[in-house]
């Protein structure tokens, strides 16, 4: 009998919530009060779906020290939320679609690049945590984005196999990482435009979730097994 398990692996930020601007805007400010101008192009380009080290270390121009970066991050994070918070709310047509996940009894899991700040922020200011059989952060991985390492290590905490896997992403680093994982990836054209995620490798491009089916998620990992 052909396997008919397969698990959902949703990023945080640009897919559960469409909140992308609100990153750059926070990112920018925090980098102009700290002396080091900061572009969106190059907010989309160096930073976006990376781990904090990695962005961090991209605006200082030097590599941070483990202390140092618990504060900047929660500096800027904080910025972020302020900025967030009286737009919280879930991507268009996600609920359906995590209801519909869950009634057919998919596994679902969430690989991010946040600290566990704005996880608690997201997850619970929308009370999304139940909906989750797995939450893996920033602080869990060794390697941020582009490496798969968080999406294999979610993989294995849902107890799925990585070829029956479907990665939801809107950053090229994040594609980059579920396609290395072995999963098929379906990219949200919140971050980058339908037209640049054409040759960026994801099976799918939606724009958001609505009318988005369980089956063409599963004809998608079916497709990629065979």
């Amino acid at each position: 009998m052909p396997d008919t398990t397969f698990a959902v692996l949703f990023d945080m930020d640009g897919v559960l919530v469409d909140n992308t601007d609100f990153h750059i805007n926070a990112w920018i400010k925090f980098a102009q009060d700290k002396g080091f101008p900061l572009t969106r192009d190059q907010y989309v380009e160096n930073i976006n779906g990376r781990v904090s080290a990695d962005a961090m270390a991209y605006v200082f121009k030097r590599p941070i020290e483990p202390g140092e970066l618990i504060v900047l991050t929660e500096e800027k994070e904080a910025i972020y939320r302020e900025l967030y918070r009286p737009y919280l709310q879930p991507a268009p047509g996600l609920m359906a679609f995590l209801d519909a996940l869950k009634a057919q009894h998919v596994r679902l899991a969430v690989g991010t690049s946040a600290p566990m700040s704005n996880v608690h922020f997201t997850l619970d200011g929308l009370l999304l945590r139940s909906y989750f059989d797995a939450i893996v952060d920033a602080s869990m991985v060794r390697h941020g984005k582009p490496d798969p390492e968080i999406y294999l290590k979610a993989a294995e905490k849902v107890g799925v196999e990585p070829a029956r896997c479907v990665v939801f992403e809107d950053a090229f680093a994040g594609i980059q990482a579920g396609l290395r994982a072995g999963m098929a990836v379906v990219a949200v054209a919140t971050t980058h435009t339908r037209e640049e995620l054409a040759d960026s490798g994801a099976s799918l491009i939606i724009d958001n979730f609505d009318g988005l089916t369980v089956d063409t998620i599963r004809d998608l990992v079916d497709k990629a097994g065979h």
